[in-house]
């Protein structure tokens, strides 16, 4: 199992508001030290909100990709039904070059939708967009020379598109919520899964999982193609009982911060203590807890093959997100694979 973090570029830490300059800078620290530690992967979302500095996914991970050697870098997700999936594959074929071949990419519709109004898209096209756009960047992806026609976007006649990635097929991931035509289209297309489960219990994803996974087989792929990943928010300190103290603050405060914009009910420490029980979607704790409940995430889920944490939306401190990381890296990992 690859083990890494997944980060939304927030410019607020604790309860001190940074410059953006500074705020990205420790982004860059976060990625140079879970390079360090051993994590196989980071990943930048993508957002186009004041808090957060992750517009432009592919810039930041080149950046990354010059002060790292051997973590994979990935967008968490790239909002592709709101781009160019012409321009989106050549950004992320230049990283691949930047990054001598570590280059990934995780595709989505999105669960905010910022994106549409600011670029002139119609949430009523929120899926067609998708499909379409994704058709055609696969498409890109796996041939120099491409004849396409959509309703979207101008037709392609035979055009080269440059440059190409170093890898030769560019990895992509499918990003899905809880859809069932989503996870029924990344088994159609034989592309790595990545769930992203933020609440309830992982456990009952596992019939929408099957679906990934039937539909794969009936499309004609192994099973050892049909990756899962699993993206959950979480948090390891030196101690389950430290963890718990520094991260349900400003979990709390966030979560109902969406809940009012949302309209979900405030969160309450009962419900917190559900999601970080044995089987709550919250992987919070010490590096043994933590290793063994991702563990149990695993198996509930028939296997899975990639987990991202996203850490750094409870209003956690670079300082502990630098020695989260570390744990994860030094301690953590070596318990999970053993």
């Amino acid at each position: 199992m690859e083990i890494g973090v997944d980060s939304f570029a927030s410019a607020m830490y604790g309860s001190t508001a940074l410059s953006s300059a500074d705020a990205m800078e420790q982004l860059l620290d976060r990625i140079v030290m879970a390079d360090k530690s051993g994590l196989a992967v980071f990943g930048i979302g993508e957002h186009h909100k004041k808090e957060f500095l992750d517009s432009a996914p592919a810039v930041i991970l080149s950046a990354a990709a010059a002060r790292t050697n051997n973590i994979r870098l990935t967008s968490a997700v790239t909002v592709l039904s709101t781009d160019d999936p012409v321009r989106v594959f050549q950004q992320f074929a230049t990283l691949d070059l930047i990054s001598k071949g570590r280059a990934e990419m995780v595709v989505g519709r999105g669960s905010a939708v910022d994106a549409y109004p600011l670029f002139g898209f119609r949430l009523n096209d929120y899926d067609a967009l998708f499909k379409e756009k994704l058709e055609l960047f696969l498409q890109v992806r796996d041939q120099e020379f491409v004849t396409w026609s959509g309703k979207f976007r101008p037709a392609m006649s035979n055009q080269p598109v440059y440059p190409r990635p170093m890898q030769e097929k560019l990895p992509v991931w499918l990003g899905v919520g809880g859809t069932p035509e989503s996870f029924v289209r990344a088994g159609t297309l034989g592309l790595p899964l990545m769930v992203a489960v933020i609440g309830g219990q992982t456990e009952h994803f596992r019939p929408l999982v099957d679906l990934y996974r039937e539909a794969g087989s009936r499309a004609g792929f192994k099973p050892e193609q049909l990756k899962v990943g699993l993206h959950s928010p979480g948090f390891v300190a030196e101690t389950s009982e430290k963890a718990i103290d520094t991260y349900y603050p400003g979990y709390q405060e966030l979560w109902t911060k969406l809940g009012k914009e949302r309209g979900w009910p405030p969160v309450t420490r009962p419900q917190f203590n559900a999601l970080i029980g044995p089987k709550g979607a919250l992987l919070v704790g010490g590096p043994e807890e933590v290793a063994e409940k991702l563990l149990k995430h695993s198996e509930a889920l028939g296997g899975i093959d990639r987990f991202t944490f996203q850490m750094d939306n409870a209003g956690l401190t670079h300082d502990q997100l630098m020695e989260s990381i570390r744990l994860i890296g030094e301690k953590m990992i070596p318990l999970v694979h053993k």
